[in-house]
């Protein structure tokens, strides 16, 4: 391996890295404004200076590539002086409102200017000062401050695929800006404010909000997709405040998506804090002793297979557990359902209903099949990392069904099931290409699993790919798309119900009215007509499933609380209570552990570390915090199914309403409401 001598220490080297990277490799800490690790190298704000040996100018080490030999210096007086000229360049403009910046406490530039910056200033002109710039509802801008480092432009081409920031002007009249000056048109554009090394870019709902050193700071896991990005909640009292990206390379790099970023302020509205029941057709307040005394009245008068529950798509694996214990050893019931769509499952293996590539893997794959689906609003992170995949491989992406601008290049080769059957029999034109490839991703939507065709989509494709040796120990191009952050945990739990000839027995019992009790479990996605039903809602949000409920039991969300969520790729993640609940609401074990008590009969669980300790103990599986268990491939099972002639149709995802916590954000409504107005006008953001 080469080498190369940092402050008169060597130090070995892979090829292909750059100057700054050995630095920091050999402990030496180089300032940088516009250098960012997942970001192509711009060169920009030459803060990053060193001094190579032989060379009479000091060089920009982030743009200089590392050759064996190189003798470098970061700390003489020679590197001091040339950083301290180029910090008075950058703060010639900058305007000293470092007191009312939100980005004070976690600003670059004043962490840089502390060390390299001077007391003075030898410019005697007047500051410019910009226009500001309209970026939508989530980025404030105050251009002033910029200092045209362009990560935000780099990210937004690079990482986005939405080319719609860009620099007008030259020299010290150069302005970043939107090209129209509308929305950006992206669920990843709120991740230039976390980009932006100054005050430039501040986040607009946040503004004014909280000092960084006033927030308690929880590591935890996002619900608002299946995908499991890490992220920190910052909170002020109770109160989450803010939600930023925690970095995992393995599944979300250091990107969130808007909504999981904005959504937060919906924890605090149409929030339930105190038990109801419905009387004479109203929802009225009462105690926890009447409620559940009601409740108990009415499970005692129905019998099991006259109760059914249903759960939602933002439930923890302990409250699922738990919930489950209640049905089978309490209510002797075994009517339990994940799914609020009917959906095709097949829970014979693991690797039937997870995306067995994983996230990471995405980028070793070298021929992709989207089977009806869109990865871009369904899971924005994931969509992400096949983009970045097709940048640096440039792979070929095919498409059945029409899932619209994906941030990259992809061709449509149909939208019904015949296309799938041609491919399969071996006389369509991407057949070849299956062959010929050694790692295909196959990935298949929920919008492909529904109705009748859901089971041929399936177990086709995964015959096929058994058939052709693409499910293997080492590479298993069988993908399903899980939307829910709840699914995958759920299924591991066995909430679910199926039989040989119906796949959806619970939900085609729904509407056919058959049961007279259904509990919901922060079920708000839900659609019946309910006739003589009684509803026992148990959520934290007057939503959907609240306002056909008879009672409801308030209880926390995922920030209030801590559980357990397994994400699409299998993997089991801890999410950490950050804030408190409101009111009288209750956790759903506690809920559920008093109703057994009400009914005369008890789970023999006293603490919720009692349930936690149940829960890892119930499998091998979720022991194993933060790793992705790879299911057993059994090329040997197969399932009887035949061929159903029907059209693919990806459903529509309301994006910024998706569930209840983003549905009672304001800022989710004002985001779907600019996107409501550009698609009506025919025009992006």
């Amino acid at each position: 391996m080469p080498k190369i001598t940092v402050n008169e220490k060597k130090i070995e080297f892979e090829e292909g890295l750059t100057v700054l990277q050995v630095c920091e490799l050999a402990g030496a800490e180089i300032p940088r404004f516009c250098y960012h690790e997942k970001l192509s190298i711009a060169g920009n704000c030459r803060m990053c200076l060193v001094e190579i040996e032989k060379s009479p100018k000091p060089i920009a080490s982030c743009a200089m590539p590392a050759t064996d030999g190189m003798v470098v210096k970061t700390n003489t007086p020679f590197v001091e002086k040339a950083r301290k000229g180029m910090m008075e360049f950058l703060l010639a403009n900058h305007p000293l409102d470092c007191p009312v910046c939100d980005q004070g406490g976690e600003c670059d530039l004043q962490d840089q200017s502390l060390y390299y910056g001077f007391d003075h200033s030898r410019f005697t002109e007047n500051k410019r000062q910009v226009k500001e710039k309209y970026m939508g509802p989530l980025i404030k801008t105050e251009m002033t401050r910029c200092i045209h480092c362009t990560r935000c432009i780099r990210f937004a081409t690079e990482v986005a695929g939405i080319p719609e920031l860009g620099a007008i002007g030259r020299g010290e009249d150069m302005e970043i800006t939107t090209y129209l000056e509308k929305s950006m048109d992206s669920e990843l554009s709120a991740n230039v404010i976390d980009l932006c090394p100054v005050g430039a870019l501040t986040s607009k709902p946040y503004a004014f909000e909280a000092r960084p050193w006033d927030l308690k700071k929880t590591e935890s896991i996002d619900v608002m997709d299946a995908v499991g990005s890490n992220i920190r909640i910052d909170t002020y009292g109770w109160e989450v405040k803010r939600v930023l990206p925690k970095i995992n390379e393995d599944i979300n790099d250091e990107w969130i998506s808007d909504k999981t970023r904005y959504a937060c302020d919906g924890l605090l509205k149409q929030r339930l804090d105190t038990p109801y029941i419905r009387e004479n057709g109203k929802l009225i307040q009462t105690s926890w002793t009447k409620a559940l005394k009601k409740i108990v009245k009415k499970l005692n008068n129905t019998k099991p297979e006259e109760i059914a529950g249903i759960v939602g798509d933002l439930v923890d694996m302990e409250s699922m557990f738990i919930f489950k214990e209640f049905f089978n050893k309490i209510l002797t019931s075994s009517n339990l359902e994940c799914r609020t769509k009917k959906t095709y499952l097949n829970p014979k293996n693991r690797m039937n209903y997870i995306f067995n590539s994983s996230i990471n893997g995405i980028e070793q794959c070298d021929l992709m099949l989207l089977v009806g689906t869109n990865p871009r609003s369904e899971a924005t992170i994931l969509n992400a990392r096949i983009r970045k995949t097709y940048v640096e491989n440039d792979i070929e992406i095919f498409s059945i069904g029409n899932p619209g601008d994906l941030t990259y290049p992809y061709k449509i080769i149909g939208s019904n099931t015949q296309v799938l059957k041609e491919i399969i029999d071996e006389k369509h034109e991407i057949s070849d290409k299956f062959k010929q490839s050694k790692k295909p991703i196959v990935i298949i939507g929920e919008s492909a699993l529904k109705n009748d065709y859901g089971e041929y989509v399936f177990e086709s494709i995964k015959n096929y790919l058994i058939k052709n040796n693409h499910i293997t120990n080492e590479w298993n191009a069988l993908n399903i798309l899980t939307q829910n952050a709840s699914r995958v945990g759920a299924v591991d739990l066995g909430l679910y119900k199926l039989n040989k000839k119906d796949n959806f027995p619970i939900l085609n019992k729904l509407d056919t009215n058959e049961f007279k009790i259904l509990y919901l479990l922060g079920a708000d996605e839900l659609r019946f007509n309910k006739k003589n039903e009684f509803i026992i809602y148990q959520g934290s949000h007057g939503d959907l499933g609240a306002q056909i409920a008879d009672v409801i039991l308030p209880s926390p969300t995922y920030t209030e609380k801590d559980g357990h969520f397994i994400n699409l790729e299998g993997r089991i993640q801890k999410a950490f209570k950050a804030s408190y609940p409101p009111g009288d609401a209750k956790e759903d074990w506690d809920i559920i552990n008093q109703l057994s008590k009400a009914l005369g009969k008890t789970l023999n669980i006293n603490s919720r570390k009692e349930l936690e300790e149940r829960l890892i103990n119930s499998s091998s599986i979720h022991s194993k915090i933060g790793e992705i268990v790879k299911s057993k491939v059994d090329t040997n099972e197969t399932q009887e199914f035949s061929f159903v002639n029907s059209k693919i149709e990806i459903d529509f995802v309301d994006y910024y309403f998706s569930n209840h916590i983003a549905r009672s954000s304001m800022t989710m409504n004002e985001c779907r409401s600019i996107k409501n107005k550009l698609l009506s006008t025919g025009t992006k953001g």
